[in-house]
């Protein structure tokens, strides 16, 4: 081929990968978000590892609080943990949460929620809302009214009683995996997760 016929070929578009791109954003975004932390990320950062285009992120997932999600563990699991029947629910919730916790807290996304509080308030709660959202609906797919074998409740204020299931994990995770006070930051794994077990237990159904 001369120099003529190159210069009169059309150039080569790039290829169109969908599942190739949102793979390698939230591989890049997994990585940054450990290295840095949820606050100093950016997501011009995370683009730039990934090799795609801001607008590219924004437009698979919306948002860094949606990003974050997507790409650090913990939520995966949630839904997995809950599918099953309603009445054992707070028992799976409650190892699958400690597990999950002891495998990798360092990288869990309630304990860099914890952490990013302290250097950015704003961000924190931006993303603590996001996760909020994200729990509400996977445990209305499991617990909505007139679901069979779901026990009943004193209200249906289903979001009230999961903000409240938050709360009580974001204590248990603070007081063991980062203040670290006795006696949660020394107890058994199994005999934390039954006593949240009980505590879950009573918040969702009373």
């Amino acid at each position: 081929m001369n120099d003529a016929e190159s210069a009169e070929e059309p150039p080569r578009r790039r290829r169109r990968d969908p599942e190739g791109h949102r793979a390698a954003i939230i591989e890049a975004a997994r990585h940054t978000f450990a290295e840095r932390g949820y606050a100093r990320t950016t997501l011009r950062e995370i683009a730039r590892r990934a090799g795609v285009t801001h607008g590219l992120i924004t437009r698979h997932f919306a948002s860094k609080e949606r990003l974050f999600l997507a790409a650090v563990p913990g939520n995966r699991d949630l839904e997995r943990a809950a599918a099953g029947d309603p009445k054992t629910l707070p028992d799976r919730i409650a190892h699958a949460f400690v597990q999950r916790l002891e495998t990798d807290a360092v990288n869990d996304p309630l304990i860099i929620l914890m952490r990013s509080a302290a250097s950015d308030e704003r961000a924190a709660a931006h993303l603590l809302v996001a996760m909020q959202e994200h729990s509400a609906a996977v445990y209305r797919s499991v617990l909505a009214p007139g679901v069979p074998g779901v026990p009943t409740t004193p209200d249906d204020d289903l979001d009230a009683r999961v903000a409240l299931v938050g709360a009580q994990m974001i204590g248990v995770a603070f007081s063991r995996y980062i203040a670290r006070t006795e006696p949660l930051a020394s107890m058994p794994p199994d005999q934390l997760a039954e006593h949240l077990a009980r505590i879950l237990r009573q918040i969702l159904f009373g």
